[in-house]
């Protein structure tokens, strides 16, 4: 029996590809066309709520350029003249390509030639003409910005007018070791958005979760709006603020712990953040 594709079935092989795998987005609103260069379940960060299984420390593999080439085109050829939207019982209203999203089960940017591929992915797009409809997106920890080949990347990214989605679970970096597992400072973190903001469209994507009465407490709040303001004050400029909460199994130790934020938390602090000026989403 085919699988129906929903928004908590995110898996990456539902397709039988290497490469690209479909989601119908909660985010996006529609169908989303996925792109995994981290077929090695590797990345530089291990997030406490990463739905990743066998998750790694690492980079992303020597990627198959012809290979991704012919699963891209053979993928949208399904989607546009074939009938992949009945065979994957997706619902009439979501039957429409949200965007290509560059993600999967690891650090994107790792992937060495990174921006030899999103040109590749580009062409391919615009040859289905898919960026008169949709967007071109790149799902990002924002960790390995200061690297040329990453901001060639975020060029190649611009010309197709797509944008970056920059993880950004905590404002301190206490927040982002508890949270992500990872080692970045303040000074980077503010440096990397600098980059990305005059490179490309920049949105920040914000998981509030609760674990261990540690994450996203009131003073983590504050710290988080203090940093907004901070981003305002230097130019920084960030076309919205994605606020979303976990809606899937996470596959790491500290999965039992975890609990998502509920929607009335989400939508008060959604108001602190609209009271600073910017563009917010909630999904809940």
């Amino acid at each position: 029996m085919t699988p129906q594709l929903t928004t908590t079935n995110h898996a990456r092989d539902i397709a039988g590809l290497k490469y690209i795998y479909p989601v119908i987005s909660r985010r996006a609103g529609g169908l989303s066309i996925g792109v995994n260069f981290n077929t090695n379940n590797a990345c530089n960060w291990r997030c406490i709520y990463c739905q990743v299984p066998n998750l790694q420390r690492g980079t992303a593999p020597d990627l198959d350029f012809a290979l991704l080439e012919e699963e891209l085109t053979f993928f949208l050829l399904s989607v546009t003249q074939g009938n992949f939207f009945d065979q994957f019982n997706v619902p009439v209203e979501q039957r429409i390509i949200k965007d290509i999203a560059i993600s999967g089960n690891g650090e994107p940017t790792s992937l060495k030639p990174f921006a030899k591929v999103v040109r590749l992915i580009g062409e391919i797009a615009t040859r289905f003409n898919l960026f008169q409809n949709s967007k071109f997106v790149l799902i990002s920890n924002g960790s390995l910005l200061h690297q040329p080949d990453v901001q060639a990347g975020l060029h190649e990214l611009a010309h197709y007018n797509g944008e970056l989605w920059f993880k950004l679970d905590s404002a301190t970096a206490e927040g982002r070791s508890l949270i992500n597992n990872a080692k970045q400072s303040q000074e980077r973190l503010l440096e990397n958005l600098r980059i990305a903001a005059e490179l490309c469209n920049t949105k920040l994507q914000t998981c509030m979760l609760h674990f261990k009465d540690k994450a996203w407490s009131a003073g983590e709040k504050k710290m988080y709006l203090d940093f907004l303001a901070e981003l305002l004050k230097q130019r920084t400029k960030i076309k919205q603020v994605m606020l979303y909460s976990i809606a899937r199994q996470s596959f790491q130790p500290e999965a039992a712990e975890l609990n998502p934020a509920d929607a009335e938390e989400m939508e008060a602090f959604a108001a602190d953040i609209k009271a600073l000026g910017y563009d917010v989403s909630v999904n809940p």
